[in-house]
This record gives structure tokens, sequence and C-alpha cells, in this order.
């Protein structure tokens, strides 16, 4: 499978990528911790989508109360995350609506972001559905936290609380890691049984 072409300025960018549940966040608070800036797009897709956003306002248009959090009105439109999730990982055309309309809005928060740290030598762009999202261009580099299927179904299922059939479907809403492992530069193992968050700070500090 051929790569896309990367981001070739001055600046380095780490484009820092995986499954869900993988351990994506807590290599991020590795790098972030080694005094690198760390460019979040879930955090960009939360605000995007936060109470009295337009992307509320265009979800709960399209939604209606099914996705409408208790307790809030048509005067301050507010989401209930976890009612939209159980939508768009069910339905692949409403995903599709989903991420037509929240991609966009994350790629103009990352270009605001980079233009502001453009004097910093190296950025950490953390990006979930980075391949999916087709943002390669974004990046110098692409890392991949890598772990074990059956572990990475374990962690989800611990960390959200949901059954395996529910873990599943969030997982299968994304390219499979297998997918992703050759497109990248280099891959992290985040396996608990061979790798300690010492270790994982340890590599990550030989990779900078």
């Amino acid at each position: 499978m051929s790569r896309s072409p990367r981001w070739c300025g001055a600046q380095r960018r780490i484009g820092l990528t995986g499954g869900i549940a993988t351990g994506k966040s807590t290599v991020g608070r590795l790098l972030e911790a080694e005094g690198l800036p760390v460019l979040d797009a879930d955090h960009y897709a939360r605000e995007v989508l936060a109470p009295g956003s337009t992307g509320a306002a265009a979800v709960l248009q399209r939604y209606g109360d099914s996705v409408r959090a208790d307790g809030t009105g048509p005067e301050w439109p507010t989401v209930n995350r976890g009612a939209l999730g159980s939508i768009v990982f069910s339905d692949p055309s409403e995903k599709r609506w989903l991420e037509e309309l929240v991609h966009p809005l994350v790629r103009r928060r990352f270009d605001q972001a980079l233009t502001e740290l453009v004097a910093e030598p190296t950025v950490v762009l953390m990006i979930p559905l980075l391949f999916e999202a087709g943002l390669e261009g974004l990046c110098s580099e692409i890392w991949l936290v890598d772990c074990d299927e059956a572990q990475q179904l374990e962690r989800l299922m611990q960390r959200d609380g949901l059954s395996a059939v529910e873990a599943e479907a969030r997982m299968n809403a994304q390219w499979p890691l297998a997918k992703k492992r050759p497109l990248s530069d280099v891959l992290i193992d985040n396996r608990v049984s061979i790798r300690s968050e010492h270790y994982l700070k340890k590599g990550i500090q030989m990779m900078l």
C-alpha cells in the first residue's frame, strides 16, 4: 500500500495515531512531558460540538431530541455525545455525515494552531482518524500506537463500560491496525504484557 505525500517544511510534525483504546493519550502525555506541544484532534472535535456551537446546532437539527442533553433547550443546544455515538457507530451513512461535518472544522483548528506554533521546531498532532480523514499531509512522520486487537477490545470495554458487541462496532468504524501499520513510519508497541510506561518513555526519548 503506497503512502500519501507528507509535510516537507522545516518544522518536524509528528502525526500520532492508532486504534481506539490503544494508548494514544498515554503516549501524547509522555511527549508533552518532553516539552513538545501536542495538538489533540479529539479536543478540537469536542470544541466544534460544544454547547451553542454551529456544529452542535447542525447535529441537533438532524437528530433532534434523541441526542439532546437532558435539561438543555434551543437557546443553548447541547449534544449528548453518548447518544450521538450510539447512532453513528451503528449506521455507516450517519457516521459519514458526522465526519463530513466535523473533519473540516477540526482541520481548520489544526491549521490555526500550527500557524501559532510556526516557531516550534517539533509539534505533535494527535489524530485518531489520521489515515481515515486523509490528514497525512499535515505530518512529516507518522507514529502508530499499536497493540493486539484482543487487548484493544478488552481495554475499550473496560474504559467505556461497553459490551463486546458495542466495543467491536466502535473498533470496526475505524481502519484496522493491520491496515495502518504499513502506512506508518514508527510503531510504538503498547502491549501491557511487554511494555510499561517506563519503557514507553525510554522508547519515545530515543525517537526524538
